[in-house]
């Protein structure tokens, strides 16, 4: 398989995750994942280990959004060997509140990825927003 191949497996593997958090299946969601994942998330805690606590994380993730949801993946960078890959991506999510208005941020994305038997795997995710560091302040309302 040639670098060209394994970047657009990645590449089609994140679209179909993309769908699944905009469908909140996380079941789907979480067949990306290694078993060993490690992930730093920008919400709740500092790290999750391990495919059943981030499961928890995204099923918390997906309740908190009541109403509909959205994710888009923009500016994806993918490069792969045989082996090993990272991608990372700026990502524009977010979902409607009890009143029916949507609200979205701007996120980092960063995923270390690990091809064994079963295909590509997840093996270390980190999601992060920027913030002032005078403040302390959330910086959710930057764009692209």
């Amino acid at each position: 398989m040639n670098h060209s191949q394994q970047v657009q497996q990645i590449t089609d593997l994140l679209t179909s995750w993309a769908n699944a958090l905009r469908r909140k299946d996380v079941s789907k969601i979480m067949t990306l994942y290694h078993d060993d994942i490690i992930a730093f998330d920008a919400i709740a805690q500092l790290q999750f280990k391990g495919k059943a606590d981030y499961r928890e994380h995204w099923q918390r993730c997906m309740e908190f959004c009541s109403g509909e949801s959205m994710f888009e993946v923009h500016q994806l960078k993918v490069q792969a060997n045989e082996q090993l890959a990272f991608s990372h991506s700026l990502n524009h999510c977010g979902g409607t509140n009890d009143k029916g208005e949507m609200q979205s941020c701007w996120m980092r994305a960063t995923q270390c990825w690990q091809r064994g038997s079963d295909g590509w795997k997840i093996v270390h995710e980190h999601y992060s927003m920027p913030f002032d560091m005078e403040s302390g302040t959330i910086l959710s309302n930057l764009a692209p």
